[in-house]
């Protein structure tokens, strides 16, 4: 049983994600103990648990110790099944979470697999927003996971939306069996186009919330000439809150950034920060930026070929998914600057 240290370095719930995604798609069993020890409320929260309860579901694997705040866990994968997967989250718990341990073993399974959330928050903290999980990181994994039909192999339909504290979304998830290829993202080529796009409850319709964050991300770029997509969205939701995402695509590939509305804090600003931070990925001239850089490294690892990816910044998340992949399969991570290599045994 491969043992994993979940205080490690960044020692987030990340870790526990990728051991057992890793784990169901290699079939070695494995022990997660100090989970999230350094956070301010330790152990198992709900997407956590959540998720590698499903997993299990999945993957006709055993799992103990798992409940809320637990700190340690073991998980013993099986066979991964081809079935639907309802998961009811009574709380704000983050959905794109709970689809990182869910998305790369449900690629590998033999026919697709539908995925329904009942409640939760597509857009919540410390997480990554339902537009970049849609329009980032699916387009950067599209670019690997190849199925037979051609079509996208994951598809994402947002019948409502969910924000914090009370969450009470509803998403639909598809996943159709893939095989991964791979990639040599080094060259981004020129910019066509940033996408913009801003949402809020209804709500807060009247106090213009969405066009306020895209009058921030006007400002920030000021007399910049970049070729700028607007959308504005408005949803009826459980309680207040707003979202928004910027969507660099280039030739070659696709970054962005993201971020929330706050209390006390002007949505003029909320937008403002969205746009300096993808014009500071912008500047790096890289292929991806350093939000997606550890959430595709998984997937680059089951690719039997080399690979290699530029990065904005090698982060602690980075640094430490290497870490746990490494555990899990035969090969090496490389990284020279801001290039990372996969090197296959």
């Amino acid at each position: 049983m491969l043992e994993i240290d979940g205080s490690y370095l960044e020692g987030g719930g990340q870790i526990l994600r990728t051991a057992c995604a890793l784990s169901a798609v290699t079939k070695k069993p494995c022990r997660v103990f100090n989970i999230r020890r350094g956070r301010p409320k330790p152990g198992l929260a709900i997407q956590h648990l959540l998720g590698i309860q499903t997993l299990a579901q999945l993957c006709n694997g055993k799992l103990e110790g798992g409940y809320l705040g637990s700190a340690e866990i073991k998980f013993y994968p099986a066979e991964i099944k081809s079935k639907d997967l309802h998961i009811k989250i009574d709380t704000a718990g983050s959905i794109t979470l709970v689809l990182q341990t869910l998305i790369l073993p449900a690629l590998l399974a033999s026919s697709p697999i539908k995925i329904v959330f009942d409640g939760g928050a597509t857009d919540t903290f410390f997480s990554p927003t339902m537009d970049y999980f849609r329009y980032i990181f699916l387009k950067i994994l599209g670019k690997m996971a190849k199925n037979e039909n051609g079509s996208r192999s994951v598809e994402v339909n947002v019948i409502r939306r969910g924000y914090y504290p009370e969450g009470g979304a509803k998403v639909e998830v598809k996943v159709f069996p893939s095989k991964l290829e791979n990639i040599n993202l080094t060259e981004r080529g020129s910019l066509k186009k940033i996408l913009a796009t801003s949402g809020a409850s209804e709500l807060l319709k009247s106090k213009k919330i969405a066009e306020r964050q895209l009058a921030g991300v006007r400002e920030a770029f000021g007399k910049l000439k970049l070729p700028i997509e607007e959308k504005v969205e408005y949803y009826q939701t459980q309680c207040p809150g707003s979202q928004i995402c910027l969507i660099a695509e280039f030739e070659n590939t696709v970054i962005g950034t993201d971020n929330l509305g706050k209390l006390g804090k002007r949505a003029e600003d909320v937008g403002k920060e969205t746009a300096l931070e993808l014009l500071k990925e912008q500047k790096s001239e890289v292929c991806l930026d350093k939000h997606l850089a550890d959430q595709i490294l998984p997937y680059l690892a089951l690719i039997p070929k080399k690979s290699q990816v530029t990065v904005s910044e090698i982060t602690n998340h980075c640094k430490t998914n290497i870490w746990v992949i490494e555990k899990f399969i035969d090969g090496k991570f490389e990284i020279k600057d801001n290039l990372i290599l996969w090197h296959p045994s």
